[in-house]
């Protein structure tokens, strides 16, 4: 794979198609078949002898070369079609192995893209056992070999298809490439395939490397279809005329670029889902079923998965958290959030002043000294959120625990390992694989926790340690990422600390930490095995190398979002902007999905790490997979039940006097009354973007008429009319104004 982040000045090997693409371009041997123009860029398609070739040019300063079809022995045929009315350029292909269609669309946006689709109507049951990858670098005298550039960040995993790099010497600048996954489902279906790692690649061979059946003695029968077209690569390359002069710019860059490919995919649609009715189930199963709460001390603690696993700090601390913003939103207390709050104590180690990990009773099994070190801050934010709230007893316990969360980041010198001994800093795991990076974003959690601390005591201790870890952090770049949770945390503490101290850094910092949240989003949609019962679109793997999406790091990035994107304004950049709210939007539609009672009982693992599966609790599953594995391998989570919670109380918002609810899948940044039967609302998503916006029955009575009306006044038509439910689809940018008439059984 390919190594992200090293200037590639003299690659030590290439492979044969490098050579022959250099061989066919120092000879000019290649036939011209069509010419057009990308933003002050030359774009040639050539025919080559086994490719079909798009070779990217700018005046002076190289070029890319991106094989838009590969023709093993060569064309018959090839020629310049009639492009369809959204293309640019179309050209169809004839050989041995069949029919292939090539069509190029160009965009001179701001940031000028290039998409190259590919398709492939097999003259004969097909079988794939390699295809090469599409992109090549260009350097001196259209030398692949002598270009001088280096990748800053390559696929992971089955997330997003893409590679970001830059071209220093001719210097062409930077470059995103985007395989889009979504429109590949046909081919790894027919070839049984995952893209796994399919982007990236070896300095100066990158791109797309197709997946094919793995190849043995007896290779795998998996055919593509005689006279069935199918698609085989979707690229979109968007191009940037700069090369970044630091982190910062990188983050930046990277985030714009994703941002201009992600307007240019047809995206899934999402549905409507009653989060509140969910949370209400929850609290029911969390009250009531016995394999979500255990007595100890003679006080209440919560599972962390059904009937499994110790109380542990954390878990009883998400929960406590979420019911109570739950019951602020709901404006009627929970009773379980009292009982959980009075067994903290109990998590406190008065030697130490910190929160252990366990109980005291822990059983011998657990290492009661051992603690992940995001285990240590991530308890102390949500107690900072409720003491920020006017909750007494957790000001108390936060503020108690500060000096020693001092003391870890200080002994640590804000690099932090995964594991380490509370009671003398011992370290039990020192880095998460052979870099010798630990958990590289707790330093972006720990900033926040202090920035809790600066407002609710106003010393500036507190605001020097914020600032020094996230300085300390400053060079990771793409390797910033190692919970997802964190990241996001990390990115609304830079966005608090520019807001606190107006400097710029701080900003342009928050977009280190998106850019390396996003590098770990499968911005795709996945047909593959169980998948098409799920969503997966816009999913983020837990961890940097996690194998699957998880509820928990799903919902606590979503509230920390929200915080990030209520302290921007209008200084924040459109794409960053676009991509968190666009985030936020599907996390409502794709979370869903975690609760077993919404998929089919057979998809559900049968084999489970941590307790049992009980589909009639309403509580989420850990895991789900891009490649459709089994659902539910590490079990259910009783501390991923806030979700539900959080969700709710975020999508959903009263009308005082109603009995209706306004649901959104964007934020409200603001809210106005107008009258009694009309107010606004405010929305701050993506510029183009859309929202969707449900008035939604509460109670026996009937909906009124409502008049729905998008900036300038003008009328927005319902999208679905039912009984309990009217849905508009409104402009995710902008205030929206909801008036209504009462019939006579309303009033």
């Amino acid at each position: 794979m390919v190594k992200a982040g090293i200037l590639t000045k003299a690659p030590p090997g290439v492979s044969p198609q490098v050579l022959a693409l250099r061989d066919e371009m120092v000879r000019g041997s290649m036939r011209e078949v069509a010419t057009f123009v990308l933003a002050g860029r030359s774009v040639e398609v050539l025919e080559g002898r086994d490719a079909l070739w798009a070779i990217v040019r700018r005046n002076g300063k190289g070029g890319l070369a991106i094989r838009a079809a590969h023709l093993p022995g060569g064309a018959t045929k090839v020629r310049k079609v009639r492009a369809h009315q959204t293309e640019t350029c179309r050209v169809a292909l004839a050989g041995p192995i069949g029919a292939q269609t090539v069509s190029f669309d160009v965009v001179d946006a701001e940031l000028p893209t290039l998409r190259i689709t590919t398709k492939l109507t097999p003259a004969t049951p097909l079988l794939v056992p390699f295809l090469p990858r599409d992109l090549y670098p260009l350097g001196e005298k259209n030398d692949p070999i002598r270009a001088v550039g280096r990748v800053e960040a390559a696929q992971r995993g089955l997330n997003t298809g893409l590679a970001y790099f830059h071209l220093d010497e001719p210097a062409f600048g930077s470059v995103l490439y985007f395989q889009n996954f979504t429109a590949l489902a046909d081919y790894f279906e027919a070839t049984d395939t995952t893209p796994d790692g399919a982007v990236g690649g070896e300095w100066p061979e990158l791109g797309y490397l197709p997946p094919t059946p793995p190849q043995s003695g007896t290779p795998p029968n998996k055919p593509l279809t005689e006279g069935s077209e199918t698609t085989i690569s979707d690229a979109l390359i968007v191009f940037h005329d700069a090369v970044a002069a630091d982190g910062q710019d990188m983050g930046r860059r990277f985030i714009q670029m994703l941002g201009a490919a992600y307007r240019r995919l047809e995206l899934p649609a999402t549905e409507f889902r009653d989060w509140v009715v969910r949370a209400d189930r929850t609290l029911r199963d969390l009250d009531q079923a016995e394999e979500a709460t255990i007595r100890h001390y003679g006080k209440r603690y919560a599972h962390p998965y059904t009937e499994a696993e110790y109380p542990d700090i954390m878990v009883q601390m998400s929960l406590i958290a979420a019911l109570h913003d739950f019951a602020v939103w709901r404006e009627k207390p929970i009773p379980l959030e009292a009982e959980f709050l009075a067994g903290l104590g109990k998590f406190r180690d008065a030697k130490l002043k910190t929160l252990r990990r366990y109980l005291p009773n822990v059983g011998k099994d657990k290492d009661k000294n051992a603690v992940d070190s995001w285990y240590l801050y991530h308890p102390m934010l949500n107690l900072g959120r409720l003491a920020l709230g006017g909750e007494a007893r957790a000001k108390r316990m936060f503020l108690g625990t500060l000096g020693y969360a001092m003391k870890a980041a200080h002994h640590f010198r804000y690099a932090w390992p995964i594991q380490f001994k509370v009671n003398d800093f011992s370290v039990i795991v020192e880095a998460r694989n052979d870099d010798g990076l630990g958990q590289t974003d707790v330093g972006g959690l720990y900033a926040y926790v202090m920035l809790q601390a600066y407002e609710l005591t106003k010393k500036e201790q507190y605001l020097r340690e914020a600032r020094a870890a996230i300085d300390a952090a400053k060079d990771m770049r793409f390797e910033l990422n190692y919970q997802a949770n964190l990241t996001a945390w990390g990115a609304a503490a830079c966005m608090r600390l520019w807001r606190i101290t107006a400097e710029e850094f701080y900003l342009r910092h928050s977009y280190v930490y998106l850019a390396s949240f996003f590098h770990n989003s499968a911005i795709w949609e996945s047909q593959i095995k169980a998948a098409p019962h799920y969503s997966n679109f816009l999913g983020v793997t837990c961890l940097h190398d996690a194998p699957y999406m998880a509820i928990y790091e799903c919902f606590d990035s979503f509230t920390a979002f929200e915080r990030y994107l209520k302290d921007s304004g209008p200084d924040l950049d459109p794409a960053a902007r676009m991509l968190i709210s666009e985030y936020c939007r599907y996390a409502l539609h794709r979370a869903w999905f975690y609760y077993p009672d919404a998929l089919p009982q057979d998809i559900i693992a049968k084999d489970i790490r941590n307790g049992h599966i009980d589909p009639a609790l309403s509580f989420p599953l850990e895991d789900l997979y891009h490649d459709g594995q089994p659902a539910g391998q590490v079990g259910q989570e009783i501390y991923g039940a806030g979700a539900a919670l959080v969700f709710a109380s975020r999508a959903f918002h009263a009308v005082e006097g109603e009995t209706f609810q306004i649901y959104c899948d964007h934020f409200l940044m603001a809210s106005e009354r107008n009258s009694a039967s009309s107010m606004t609302v405010r929305l701050d998503g993506g510029e183009g973007c859309q929202a969707r916006l449900a008035l939604v029955r509460r109670g026996r009575k009937p909906l009124p008429e409502f008049i729905v009306e998008a900036s300038g006044g003008d009328r927005v038509r319902a999208s679905h009319k039912a009984i309990d439910q009217i849905d508009f689809t409104i402009p995710a940018s902008g205030r929206v104004t909801i008036r209504w008439t009462k019939g006579k059984d309303q009033t």
